[in-house]
This record gives C-alpha cells, sequence and structure tokens, in this order.
C-alpha cells in the first residue's frame, strides 16, 4: 500500500509519512511504567542500605550510652522513692527526714549536707537535731572484705539486737579451727590454701568479670574463710602428723616395738592372728619416755587414739562458750537475768560437764604411760556420779573425798533446776504488782488534787492529771500475763538442760567426721595411688601418671569438694546451735543505709 500511494499519490506522501510517524514518536505507557521499575529497582538497595547504616549508627549510639541511660534511671528511680519516705516543711522549702545513721559519721554527714546546699545554690541550711524514739535502732557492724564472710554467717543465724554481743570476731577463730579438727590433714589444707590464695591474689581481675554463676560467687566471697580454713587445717594436721593418709617420722617415735618381741609377748603366730596390736608402756624399753616433740607421735598413726583428742576438745568447746553470755548481762546490766537466769545455768554446766573437764585434765597430770593400766575409767565415774554408785571395786576413786565431792556437784546442779524455773517469774510478777499500785496511787492523788484547787487552776491541773494519766497508759502498754511468762521460762529451762546434754553430746560429730576424713583418704590412697606405685617397669612409669591423674581428680572431687562441704555444714551448726543459741538472741533488724553501689548491683534490702 505505501508502494502504490508513493507510485500515484505522490503530492500526499510528506504529509501522510508525517502524520503516520508522528503515531510512533510518543514513549508508550508501559515502557514508562518499565523504565519507573528499572529506576526504583536501582534505588531500592541504595535506600536500604542508607537506612540499615542509619540505624546501625543509632543503635550503636544507644547501645553505648545504654548502661549510662540505666544507670541514671535506677538512680533517679532511688533518689525520688527515699523523698517520697520524707515530709515537707510547712514552708514549703524544705524536706524533713528521721533516719538512723552511726554517730561516727555524723561529721560525714553534716558535711555531705553542707556540700550538697553549695552544690544546689540553696539558702537553706541543714539541720541535724537528735529525736528520741522508742523503736529499736537498727544493728550496724563495720566489716571489710576479710570479716564480711564471718559476719554474713552470724547474720545468717539473725541480725543481733542494738549493742547486743556481735559473735563474728570470735567466730573468725573458731570457725576454721572446728573446720579444720574435722579435716585435719595437711596435705588436703595445702590445697585448699592454694586455692584461695589464687582467688585472693587475683581478686580485682576477678571481681571485674562479672558472672551469674552462684556456685562461683559463693567461692569467690568467702575466700578470706577459706583461707583460713586451709591455713587451719594445715595446722591441725600436722598435729595429726597426717597428710594424704601417710605420717610422717622426723624426729623419731618415742616408741620401740622390739621389746615387745623380747619379753615374748608377740610372736610370729600373734601378728598374724591379730589385725590389731597394742603396745605396752609398762615393759621397759617400750616407751622411751620423752613424748614426741610435735603432734602425735607416728607409730600411733594407724590406731584411732588420735581421735580421742576430739572428745576432750568437745567437752572443752562446749563448757566455756556459755561464759561468753555472761558479757551481754553485765553490757545490758541485767541484774535480774544475771541472778536469776545466768549464775544457774552456769552452776548447772559447771558442775556436770565443768567437772568432767577437770577429772579429765586430772587424769592427764595423774597417770602417765607407764602406770595408764591402772588409770580409771572417767566413764564409768561420771555415770556413777549421778547414780550415787560409789562401791565399784573395778574402777579406783580419781582422788581423795571424791564422793563427797561428786554428791555436793550433783545437788547443786539439781537446785539450780528450780532456781532457774521459779524464781524469776514469780519476781517479774511482784515488780508488775508493785508498778500497778503505783500507778494507782498516782491516780488517786491527781484526782484529789483536780477537786482540792479552784477554777482557775483546773486547766493545769487537768494537764497534770491527764498526764499522769498517759503515764499510767504508758505502762500498761505491754501486758503482763504470769502465765505466758511462766510457760516461757519453763520452756527455756527445759531446753537448757537437755541442750546442756545434746549440745554437748553433738560435738562428737568433730570426732566422727575427722575419722570419716582420714579413712577416706586412706582408702583413696590404698586402693588408687597404691596400684600405680606397685606397678614395675615402663607400664608402671607410664601408669603414675594416669594414676596419679585420677587419685588428684577423686583428692578434689571427693575429699575437698563434698567432704569440706559436709566439714562445713557440721562447723555451721556447731555455731548456730551450740555456740550462738546459749547467748545469742538474733532478734534486730540490719542497718541498710541508702547506697547507690547497692542498688546498681541488686543488693540493697528493701
Amino acid at each position: 500500500m505505501p508502494a502504490f500511494l508513493s507510485l500515484f499519490l505522490p503530492s500526499f506522501l510528506p504529509v501522510f509519512l508525517s502524520f503516520f510517524l508522528f503515531g510512533f514518536l510518543g514513549p508508550h505507557p508501559r515502557h514508562l511504567e518499565v523504565s519507573s521499575l528499572r529506576v526504583k529497582s536501582e534505588l531500592q538497595p541504595l535506600v536500604i542500605t542508607q537506612t540499615e547504616s542509619h540505624r546501625q549508627r543509632l543503635l550503636q549510639e544507644a547501645a553505648a550510652s545504654w548502661h549510662t541511660w540505666a544507670t541514671k534511671v535506677q538512680k533517679m528511680k532511688a533518689v525520688y522513692h527515699t523523698l517520697n519516705l520524707c515530709n515537707i516543711d510547712v514552708t514549703q522549702q524544705c524536706i524533713i527526714a528521721e533516719i538512723w545513721f552511726p554517730v561516727a559519721d555524723a561529721v560525714r554527714i553534716k558535711r555531705a549536707l553542707e556540700q550538697g546546699m553549695e552544690l544546689s545554690g540553696s539558702s537553706m541550711v541543714p539541720i541535724m537535731t537528735a529525736v528520741q524514739s522508742k523503736t529499736a535502732p537498727p544493728t550496724f557492724n563495720r566489716t571489710n572484705k576479710f570479716t564480711a564472710g564471718f559476719q554474713n554467717i552470724v547474720d545468717a543465724y539473725g541480725v543481733g539486737s542494738y549493742r547486743e554481743m556481735n559473735p563474728a570476731p570470735y567466730t573468725i577463730i573458731t570457725f576454721p579451727f572446728l573446720f579444720a579438727v574435722m579435716f585435719g590433714d595437711c596435705g588436703h589444707g595445702t590445697v585448699m590454701l592454694l586455692a584461695a590464695l589464687w582467688m585472693v591474689l587475683n581478686e580485682r581481675r576477678l571481681l571485674s568479670q562479672k558472672t551469674n554463676n552462684e556456685i562461683w560467687n559463693t567461692f569467690f566471697h568467702g575466700r578470706y574463710l577459706i583461707l583460713l580454713m586451709g591455713i587451719f587445717s594445715i595446722y591441725t594436721g600436722l598435729i595429726y602428723n597426717d597428710c594424704f593418709s601417710k605420717s610422717f617420722n622426723i624426729f623419731g617415735s618415742s616408741w620401740s616395738v622390739q621389746p615387745m618381741f623380747r619379753n615374748g609377748t608377740w610372736n610370729t603366730q600373734v601378728i598374724g592372728t591379730n589385725p590389731y596390736l597394742q603396745l605396752d608402756p609398762a615393759i621397759p624399753g617400750v616407751y622411751s619416755g620423752n613424748p614426741y616433740p610435735f603432734g602425735i607421735d607416728p607409730v600411733r598413726m594407724p590406731s584411732e587414739v588420735k581421735y580421742l583428742l576430739c572428745n576432750v576438745l568437745m567437752v572443752l568447746c562446749a563448757a566455756q562458750q556459755k561464759l561468753v553470755g555472761f558479757l551481754c548481762c553485765i553490757f545490758f546490766r541485767d541484774t535480774l537475768s544475771i541472778m536469776l537466769q545466768f549464775v544457774p545455768e552456769v552452776i548447772f554446766i559447771l558442775c556436770l560437764f565443768g567437772y568432767l573437764v577437770f577429772m579429765i585434765i586430772f587424769k592427764w597430770c595423774s597417770f602417765d604411760a607407764s602406770v595408764s593400766r591402772r588409770a580409771p575409767s572417767i566413764l564409768i565415774h561420771f555415770i556413777n556420779m549421778f547414780l550415787f554408785n560409789y562401791n565399784d571395786p573395778s574402777n579406783a576413786p580419781l582422788y581423795k573425798h571424791q564422793q563427797e565431792v561428786q554428791s555436793f556437784f550433783v545437788i547443786m546442779a539439781l537446785i539450780s533446776v528450780p532456781w532457774m524455773l521459779l524464781i524469776k517469774p514469780f519476781i517479774l510478777r511482784a515488780n508488775h504488782l508493785k508498778s500497778q499500785m503505783q500507778a494507782s496511787r498516782i491516780q488517786e492523788e491527781a484526782t484529789e488534787d483536780i477537786e482540792a484547787v479552784n477554777s482557775s487552776a483546773s486547766v493545769s491541773s487537768g494537764r497534770r492529771a491527764s498526764a499522769g494519766a498517759h503515764g499510767a497508759h504508758d505502762d500498761h502498754e505491754e501486758e503482763f500475763h504470769f502465765g505466758d511468762i511462766f510457760v516461757h521460762q519453763a520452756i527455756h529451762t527445759i531446753e537448757y538442760c537437755l541442750g546442756c546434754i545434746s549440745n554437748t553430746a553433738s560435738y562428737l560429730r568433730l570426732w566422727a567426721l575427722s575419722l570419716a576424713h582420714a579413712q577416706l583418704s586412706e582408702v583413696l590412697w590404698t586402693m588408687v595411688m597404691t596400684i600405680g606405685l606397685r606397678v614395675q617397669g615402663w607400664g608402671g612409669l607410664v601408669g603414675v601418671f594416669i594414676i596419679f591423674a585420677v587419685f588428684a581428680v577423686l583428692t578434689v572431687a571427693i575429699l575437698l569438694i563434698m567432704e569440706g562441704l559436709s566439714a562445713f555444714l557440721h562447723a555451721l551448726r556447731l555455731h548456730w546451735v551450740e555456740f550462738q543459741n546459749k547467748f545469742y538472741v538474733g532478734a534486730g533488724y540490719k542497718f541498710a543505709p541508702f547506697s547507690f553501689k547497692q542498688i546498681l548491683d541488686g543488693t540493697a534490702e528493701d
């Protein structure tokens, strides 16, 4: 068709072609959409990349400031919470707060308030005034990183009342010592000491590495306690002459078995049929007469003689700990409790267990190794003392007039029981009746004064009468119930009398735990380490390393961790029940000052 038009219509060709071609000059709408999509697809990654980079920068800046923001929010929240506990003055210009603070820090607190006034630009001078209050003050015991662990042990039993004797200084020595009595092994104590020294020497680095592992935090916070337990364990281990169940013969034994063979007491048949043999110090030459210079003689190590020392130690500890309560009574000037509670308690425990300690020491001083066979049994004497049985020919008396002395002690112990039970409640009842009579007399005198005076002085008299009535009311605020007091005193008396026996016998755990620790240590050495030492040749050289690794792992897992935890818990019980229960009440509450450090650490008390 175009060829035909160009041939026959040449004059219309330019116009027609122009019209025809102009129809293809403009872009097609779909082409525009494609171009727009192409541009958008090229811009989209760029926009997303810039958005992500901007968001990353914002998050990094926020992350860098997040700890600061959280700290500020916590501090502001704590400050406003504390301000809500204060009262606002009527002038709306100052805040009034009633607080407890240590008297020794009064100057520091005054200086801090003045500095706050200067920094805030306030013209109101801070005023500190002592206010009398009937509320019992909190208890504040200053501690450092060394004593904090021991104070926490005492506070776990109960926070002491205001100005009550704090057992923590005493616990610093007695707790690791009683632990060491049950954990007496210088080898295990050395391992424990090295572990504690590592934590102490690296405490700054370890403190900076905050962790939520409660087991590790418990061990780390008690590093100084573990340090002392290791030192005391080395000391008692040297006394026991025990190191990984083996003894040292440094100074040479004072005992010899040769005279037993020369005398004919021992021979091959006796040794083969008797698993345990006992030396006779009465035979000349068996005992040299010179004791081992330090600790237990190594020849006595296989026997259980060393653990008899724990029995003596338990009585000595149990008898002397009651005397600590006497200082509390003297400090508070509680004469009634001293005469009617402390004195009969001391008489009861000294007449029984104090006398037992005397017999132990007297027997030590009166009978040596050469005459040990003639030494009477203290246990039989102590039992016969309560039965009033003095006709036992098999057990000779320790000293002259023993019957009279023991009878006197038993009678005094029996007298101290009603002394504790009856006298104090009736004296308290008499004091209460006396105070009631005085209050009623004051009220009657006030009533007579009101009737006698004229009307001009009636207001003043009325005030005095109301004051007297208010004083009488204050006297009756704390109600007195004789039945409750008598029952409480009866419970205390029964608990004390039974506790003297049970708590003293509870110290036998020192012997039981020390025996168990020594036996486990000996079993571990015999059943594990001895296997590697018996193998000969190159195989034994290689095997001893493997056996030693197993021995080391079992020693740490069983003897150090499990046995150490067991000895720790028993020492804790001895201090809480057997020691602190004798004089420590622990009915107070802890002084919890405002501290940003404790708030941020999450250790602040509500």
